[in-house]
């Protein structure tokens, strides 16, 4: 295999375990380990760790190794906030922009597995992503693309604490975006934002509730 192509596939490996909390923030690791653990050189691993680090995934432990980052309170405030403002932004274009072909294509979003949370935290990720691409902004839908990854963390993270009302969250999840699917469909804007917006305060509320549970940086 060509060593850029092992650069590539060692970063997205890793890439995926941190989003997926498969390596839960704050697990700290060393170079040498994860080179017996993809059985490659210590090379690509130090670039894939010198990518994520710059995208705040991974961070040095002085004369320990590295570490996932954890999740603090003020960036997970910031990506909901932000979460929040763009989702209200992109139901009214869809309103606009979307062709009926493109919304009748939402119905394949009516269901979900909500008995596992990272099946349904995958769902969820393509759920908004094909919102926001819907609106035809490939900007807007690059922006979300990054968005939801870190969403997915914050999700992962803080409901996995909570046992049985993550189901019922999830259930519950599932309801508000087919709220937001019959509303995009009648290309009722009023409606549309409203139940986004519904959606995204209680998503917030849930995720912060469970985040303050667990040992994370403040």
């Amino acid at each position: 295999m060509k060593d850029g192509l092992i650069r590539h596939k060692v970063y997205d490996r890793l890439r995926a375990d941190i989003l997926s909390c498969t390596l839960p923030p704050g697990q700290e690791f060393r170079e040498s380990d994860l080179a017996k653990k993809f059985g490659v050189s210590k090379s690509p691993i130090r670039d894939a760790l010198q990518r994520l680090e710059l995208e705040g995934l991974v961070e040095i432990e002085p004369r320990r190794g590295h570490r996932v980052a954890p999740i603090s309170i003020a960036d997970a405030e910031d990506i909901l906030g932000l979460r929040e403002v763009l989702e209200a932004g992109a139901v009214r274009m869809i309103i606009s922009n979307a062709s009926d072909e493109d919304l009748a294509g939402l119905d394949r979003l009516r269901k979900a597995d909500t008995s596992d949370l990272k099946a349904f935290a995958a769902y969820n990720r393509d759920f908004h992503q094909t919102i926001c691409a819907a609106t035809g902004n490939r900007r807007l839908a690059a922006s979300a693309e990054g968005l939801m990854e870190a969403y997915d963390r914050l999700c992962i993270v803080s409901l996995s604490s909570t046992g049985l009302p993550e189901v019922m969250s999830m259930s519950e999840a599932l309801n508000d975006h087919n709220a937001i699917i019959d509303a995009l469909q009648a290309r009722n804007a009023t409606a549309a934002v409203r139940a986004s917006s519904r959606h995204v305060k209680k998503s917030r509320h849930s995720i912060m509730r469970g985040l303050q549970a667990r040992p994370i940086v403040a």
